[in-house]
Parts: structure tokens; C-alpha cells; sequence
């Protein structure tokens, strides 16, 4: 009977530690490499500092709308829904965005060409969207950056081809149908790369001040009660002395760890806080996947993680 005992017990521990180890938080980072062209590329984490690419880092997804066909500035979350969706910047020059949705990440929907810039006259392009899920409203938000010729000339620029940015946002429920296209931050610069998170009811914007004189080209934050603003005047500069761009956050604990792309320099940077006033340069403990460019962070499970390494 003992001995019995002993087996249940030891038994019962071992499916716990598996139950366990598969509920278990993995983060996931989703980033391009190059150009694009070939697609989604994944990494995975156990603690959000060192980094390693899944399937030998080649593509998950190949792009396939858009004349282009590039996949740059993936952005995935996990929905209320269960499914996975992301979003993608599909050119340089088109009116409009890329969307999929996966269950695991390996298998996804076919891909879909959202115009959200097609109604707004003198729209270049569309750059860097992202999903914030708003718990309250049940909406999506998807925004990204636009420049469109004749506005917001108080902050015009000849250099670097003239862009000149602001935030732009569409809501949906179901990835089918989509409100109108709306302004959803100017603050007074030119702006790109904005991504938001839920912080307990706050909504925290980092994002890229583009300004190209005088030079800024650094990475900012900027806070609302709602997640369709209106947003704060963004803060001081939480990056250093070099051209920062592409930011992603995440909660450890009570510290937040922002990365972004050291883009001049052909490497990535992280800084810590807690308080997001005070920053600390973590740039020197991160390792990621050579070449890694623009993505965004995810939490995923263990089991999730163990298909992805079977690719």
C-alpha cells in the first residue's frame, strides 16, 4: 500500500510539473529581416534578454498582397478570440496595411490587403501598424503612420523625401469590417512607430519622434485613459545618443523593458525602468538573432512554444 501511495503521489507530481511547465510564459519576438521580402521570422525567450530564432531562422510567412509583397513591422497579439493577429507594413508607398490570423502561429489564414489610407487624399504611404485590444469596448485598434501631402505643414520638412508623419487608427471587432479612418495622435513633431499597452487601465504610447532638424530620431512616451486618446504631450527622450526606432515594451514584474532598433548602428538597444521616468541602458545584456529588424514582443505557452520548435 505504500509503496502504492508513493506512486500516486509521484505520479500526480510529474503531470503537475508538466501541467505547469506548459502553461508556463515563453515570449515571443516577431520581426523581418532585410527588407521583407521573405517574411515573418520569430525568436523565443525564457527571461526577455537572450534571444534564439525558431526554424533556423527562416520565414513563417511568406508576404503575398500588395504589388510589393513585403512583410516589414510585423505586429502580432493573441485576441480575445484565442486567434493570433497580426499586421504588416506592405510597401513603402501603398495606402494600406497586411492582415492574418493564425491559432499557432504555423498555419495561417489567407492574407488580406486592409486599404485603411485609400479614402485620404494625398496619403504616401503606410508604415508600422500595430493592434492594442481594448478589454472595455471589445474593439481592436489598429494605427499606424501616415504622411499626407498639404497637412500639418507647420512641421514640414525638405529632407528625407519630406515625410512628415502622424499617427492614424481604425477600430474593428471581428478583422471584417473597420470604422473610418481617424487622426489618433498628433503631437506637434513628426511621428512614426507608435505601440501601445494597457498598463491597468492607462494606455502607454512609445513612440518614434522622426524629426529630421533639428535632429531627434529617439524614442518617447506619451499616456491616455482611453485607448483612442486623447494622448499626452510626449515626455523627454527615453534613448541616447544615437538614431533609435522600431519600439516594443514589455512588463517584468514591476520593470518595464523597452526595445528598439539601433537602425545607424546595425543593432538593437533595450532600456529598463520602473517607473518609466527613469531609464537604465540594458543594451549590453540583450542578444538577439543577427539582423533582426523591426517586430514586436508576445507572450505565448511552453506547448505553444514546443510545435514552434518542431518547424
Amino acid at each position: 500500500m505504500r509503496r502504492l501511495f508513493y506512486i500516486t503521489i509521484l505520479l500526480f507530481c510529474t503531470l503537475y510539473n508538466v501541467q505547469a511547465q506548459s502553461k508556463k510564459e515563453v515570449y515571443l519576438f516577431a520581426y523581418f529581416k532585410n527588407n521583407g521580402q521573405d517574411g515573418l521570422h520569430l525568436a523565443y525567450s525564457h527571461n526577455a534578454y537572450q534571444w534564439t530564432a525558431l526554424k533556423n531562422d527562416s520565414s513563417f510567412l511568406k508576404p503575398a498582397v500588395s504589388k510589393d509583397k513585403l512583410m516589414r513591422d510585423p505586429c502580432i497579439i493573441r485576441g480575445a478570440d484565442g486567434l493570433f493577429h497580426m499586421v504588416w507594413t506592405v510597401s513603402w508607398k501603398d495606402k494600406g496595411i497586411g492582415y492574418a490570423s493564425s491559432k499557432d502561429l504555423i498555419h495561417w489564414s489567407e492574407q488580406q490587403f486592409i486599404p485603411v489610407m485609400m479614402k485620404e487624399e494625398g496619403a504616401r504611404n503606410t508604415w508600422a501598424p500595430e493592434i492594442t485590444y481594448d478589454s472595455d469596448t471589445k474593439n481592436y485598434m489598429i494605427y499606424w503612420a501616415s504622411t499626407v501631402t498639404g497637412k500639418f505643414t507647420e512641421t514640414a520638412s525638405a529632407r528625407e523625401d519630406a515625410y512628415n508623419h502622424r499617427i492614424y487608427y481604425t477600430t474593428t471587432k471581428d478583422f471584417k469590417t473597420f470604422s473610418e479612418t481617424k487622426l489618433l495622435y498628433d503631437p506637434g513633431f513628426n511621428v512614426i512607430d507608435a505601440s501601445i499597452i494597457n498598463d491597468q487601465g492607462r494606455f502607454v504610447m512609445f513612440l518614434k519622434d522622426e524629426t529630421p532638424e533639428p535632429v531627434q530620431k529617439n524614442i518617447k512616451v506619451a499616456y491616455a485613459d482611453q485607448l483612442t486618446g486623447p494622448y499626452s504631450r510626449a515626455g523627454e527622450a527615453i534613448t541616447g545618443n544615437y538614431w533609435a526606432e522600431g519600439p516594443t515594451a514589455l512588463k517584468l514584474g514591476k520593470n518595464w523593458l523597452v526595445y528598439f532598433d539601433k537602425y545607424r548602428d546595425h543593432q538593437y538597444g533595450a532600456v529598463l525602468s520602473s517607473d518609466l521616468k527613469n531609464w537604465k541602458d540594458v543594451s549590453d545584456q540583450i542578444a538577439l538573432p543577427k539582423g533582426l529588424r523591426h517586430g514586436t514582443i508576445l507572450t505565448i505557452k511552453q506547448n505553444e512554444l514546443n510545435r514552434l520548435l518542431k518547424q
